[in-house]
């Protein structure tokens, strides 16, 4: 083998090695923050965060907000207790401590029940630092000897995260077994909204839906604020997943058209309000927006009836909406004359060439 032939296969073999040790690297980082979130504990304060809220009907909206406030605590506890000089500061930390950690295991767990937690921090890990999810990744977080469980955790730990992020975990490459999470909004970076790495912003949104929806198309914003604080997000506070909350809500979210933010008419003080903008009424709807909800309370969208029977009346609406535009185009395009362009070719022409092909 020539001399020069030979050098560029030991640079390509160098370059492929040193790729495979980079990649092994981060899977052990990975590995290592997941184990340490594990272990982590919950603040005292966000510990029994059902017991400072009053009991409710289980079909009012203020069982939605228990659960909601819940299911926020029970996802991100673990990471209130660090500062932001904590997260600015110490670079690793701040990209690998799974800021959105969704569990924490207990005593006397047994291993296979702590595998979907540790799994879903891994894959919230590699969505915010914009890493491909991969099965044998995700078979060596767990083990390999869970692999036949293997699909019943991974459902587990996507059902958990999809209830607090508002994101679906689909595989995009068969043939490397390869997944993401996407964000249910087409929401820019798929759900993080702002350029760069960072964790999705759609669970908020998606709330948010949820609340002009059930405060009847229209929400007062202090209505917004006084749930939202319930889930520990302040106006003027910074959020270490949201970033600014007040910017994030009426600004951001408005200039994309999801959320409509307006003055109320003819309050003095001005008082302000919301309600879906163009973009989520394209993207979404009651519907699914409801089915969201039931999904964070363990239930079904006909648990929440009057609801559920103003969903289905706005599904139906679309659907004749949609026949509607859709008969429209068939109608204007069967009254368009059938010959308004003349032949570019002259019939007798491509007989000629067809005898002579």
């Amino acid at each position: 083998m020539p001399r020069s032939q030979k050098s560029k296969l030991q640079a390509s073999e160098k370059r492929r090695q040193a790729q495979a040790e980079a990649q092994a690297g981060e899977n052990a980082q990975a590995t290592a923050a997941v184990e340490k979130e594990s272990t982590s504990s919950f603040p005292p304060q966000y510990e029994d965060a059902d017991q400072i809220l009053p009991p409710v009907r289980a079909s009012s909206t203020s069982q939605w907000y228990r659960r909601a406030q819940a299911t926020t605590f029970t996802s991100v506890g673990a990471s209130w207790a660090r500062s932001d000089a904590e997260y600015n500061n110490q670079d690793y930390d701040a990209a690998n401590s799974y800021e959105a950690a969704y569990y924490t295991e207990s005593v006397g767990e047994d291993s296979l029940t702590r595998k979907p937690g540790l799994l879903e921090q891994f894959l919230l890990y590699k969505y915010k630092m914009k890493q491909p999810i991969l099965k044998e990744d995700m078979l060596k977080i767990i083990g390999h000897h869970y692999e036949d469980q293997f699909p019943e955790i991974l459902k587990k730990a996507s059902e958990r995260i999809e209830i607090v992020f508002a994101v679906d975990l689909k595989e995009i490459d068969s043939t490397r077994q390869s997944y993401d999470l996407i964000s249910k909004l087409k929401l820019p970076n798929n759900g993080r909204v702002r350029a760069g790495r960072g964790l999705p912003k759609t669970g908020l949104l998606m709330n948010i839906l949820g609340m002009i929806f059930m405060k009847g198309n229209c929400a007062a914003e202090e209505d917004i604020w006084k749930f939202l604080g319930m889930m520990r997000v302040y106006a003027g506070r910074k959020h270490f997943i949201y970033g600014e909350p007040r910017k994030l809500i009426t600004k951001d979210l408005v200039r994309l058209q999801y959320l409509e933010y307006r003055q109320v008419s003819n309050s003095d003080p001005p008082r302000y309000e919301f309600l879906w903008g163009l973009k989520a009424q394209a993207e979404t709807s009651k519907m699914q927006v409801l089915e969201f909800l039931a999904k964070v309370n363990d239930t079904i969208p006909s648990a929440f009836p009057s609801y559920y029977e103003e969903a289905l009346r706005d599904e139906e609406e679309r659907t004749q909406a949609r026949a509607s535009a859709i008969a429209k185009v068939i109608a204007s395009s069967r009254a368009m004359p059938q010959n308004i362009f003349p032949p570019l070719v002259k019939p007798e022409f491509c007989y000629y060439l067809d005898k002579k092909i």
